[in-house]
């Protein structure tokens, strides 16, 4: 039942709502902006309404797996399962076997995984990459400032043990999947909302 549980939470997670979106207007979204195929670029290249449509989307495929989870009474405890099913979830948004395990950056689905896991930090996380997006302009800032706090919420709110874990390797995550976004912020390169490639 595990096993299953987790696959379900890969292969939720792998599918890939900003590109089916975008195919379904005819943009290809990893030929356009970032390349990216989650909201930000929707956003910059084809509509705030698609970009909200693929944002709610990709929380939703991290936040439902995890739910699934709580909702079964002999795991609804075991919070062990259910990072590892929101990792996956994760892991499937960023490497998905539909595109040729090339996916997205992981942001909104971990943030759904968040929500639905230890959902207080995973409400902090999303003020503080609102406020930072609002102050800079620069979507993957925000991530990076939001998830490197994440942890440091987590041991604040003295969440167990198993979720400390999790925030931590969640952050990695986000943290790997932003390598290229980080070299463009060093260089002064990263492009703010509004800016096109």
């Amino acid at each position: 039942m595990n096993v299953i549980l987790v696959l379900f939470g890969f292969l939720l997670g792998s599918i890939p709502w900003g590109y089916i979106i975008g195919k379904l207007k005819g943009v290809d979204l990893r030929q356009v902006g970032s390349g990216n195929i989650g909201a930000t670029n929707v956003l910059r290249t084809i509509g705030k309404k698609e970009a909200l449509i693929t944002l709610l989307l990709d929380i939703s495929k991290g936040a439902v797996p995890v739910l699934v989870v709580r909702l079964i009474p002999s795991y609804a405890e075991d919070l062990l399962l259910m990072g590892l099913v929101g990792v996956f979830a994760v892991l499937g948004h960023c490497y998905t076997p539909f595109l040729r395990f090339k996916g997205g950056k992981g942001v909104a689905t971990t943030i759904g995984v968040l929500l639905a896991y230890m959902p207080l930090a995973g409400l902090i996380t999303v003020v503080i990459w609102i406020l930072t997006f609002k102050i800079s302009k620069i979507s993957s800032l925000g991530a990076l400032i939001s998830f490197s706090l994440l942890p440091v919420n987590v041991y604040v709110l003295d969440y167990p043990e198993e979720t400390k874990l999790f925030s931590f390797l969640f952050t990695a995550i986000i943290y790997i999947r932003h390598i290229q976004n980080i070299k463009r912020l060093i260089r002064g390169e990263e492009l703010r909302i509004g800016d096109k490639r």
